[in-house]
């Protein structure tokens, strides 16, 4: 097998460990929970791109979420059901695919970040200035907001792999479910200082400026609401800001159990779990979230129903 591996480059996913009898529930839960999170994702993405009275500032930009909640739960979970049903021996990928799922995957995480980042000073716009708010906010901030955000994840992520990949590979096991940046520069014999510090700094500065500015954000526009007294104003800032601070509480939770097990060894399988929850609740809860606690979303959905 380590010869094959070498000679192809043919890796070996160590998957969930499911055992033979829970193979088929596990399956039906997880591919239950995937079509949810593609259909939810697709009929929001559907509606806003349909429906005129959707087509402003707030959804358009709000539309990046689903896009990339479909990114991250399908670069995934294609793969993992089919491995669900096989023989651990059989869970095998090519080094390039690994590759290039990595890097959906790691692109997936930066963009949680960055696109509820341009989210949020949306709405810090629109609640604190919305005088100047059409101003500001027009097609071509928009375009610019959502350009930066997939523009920096792609830039960040390709530099991470790139610094991966440059290695070479002496073995030939990815001990996750799904390949992903540490799983692959793991399988290297040489010094992978560099790799382990990038990824760290890296993920310590995006976690820290999408959670401060978020926090700063929120903390001027609850600043604004105190003094203000306006009741509608305060109406409006609890709606839109509350479901904009849940997904994001969503997302962080997520991906917090995931790092924090990471320091747990012992648990090699509640971390492999989290691992996939964290491409399986967020995008499935967030158009619950943002679809039924926004006004016109939900209205839009109501009338789709009852035709």
């Amino acid at each position: 097998m380590d010869n094959l591996t070498f000679t192809n480059s043919i890796l070996l996913v160590e998957g969930l460990k499911v055992t033979h009898q829970s193979s088929y529930p596990v399956f039906i839960v997880l591919f239950l929970a995937y079509v949810f999170a593609v259909v939810s994702n697709i009929t929001l993405i559907f509606l806003i791109s349909t429906e005129k009275n959707l087509h402003d500032p707030m959804h358009f930009l709000f539309c990046n979420l689903p896009v990339n909640d479909l990114l991250g739960t399908t670069v995934i979970m294609p793969r993992l059901l089919q491995d669900i049903l096989r023989e651990t021996s059989e869970h095998y990928i090519s080094y390039v695919e690994c590759v290039i799922q990595a890097y959906f995957v790691h692109v997936f995480t930066a963009a949680c970040h960055y696109v509820l980042m341009i989210m949020a000073f949306d709405r810090y716009v629109a609640i604190c200035n919305p005088l100047r708010y059409t101003s500001i906010m027009t097609n071509k901030m928009v375009v610019k907001l959502s350009a930066s955000a997939w523009g920096l994840s792609v830039f960040v992520v390709t530099i991470m792999l790139a610094l991966t990949v440059r290695l070479s590979h002496c073995r030939s096991t990815i001990e996750n479910p799904f390949c992903d940046n540490a799983s692959l520069f793991k399988l290297s014999c040489e010094n992978v200082s560099i790799n382990n510090v990038f990824g760290v700094v890296y993920t310590v500065i995006i976690a820290c400026l999408s959670g401060v500015s978020i926090f700063i954000t929120y903390v001027k526009i609850a600043t604004l609401c105190i003094r203000s007294k306006n009741k509608a104003l305060n109406s409006k800032a609890i709606k839109t800001c509350s479901t904009h601070l849940a997904v994001y509480l969503i997302m962080f939770v997520s991906g917090g159990i995931f790092i924090f097990l990471h320091r747990f060894p012992e648990y090699p399988e509640s971390r492999k779990l989290a691992s996939v929850m964290f491409h399986i609740v967020p995008p499935g809860l967030n158009p619950l979230v943002y679809g039924l606690q926004t006004k016109e979303i939900r209205q839009k959905i109501v009338k789709v129903w009852c035709r």
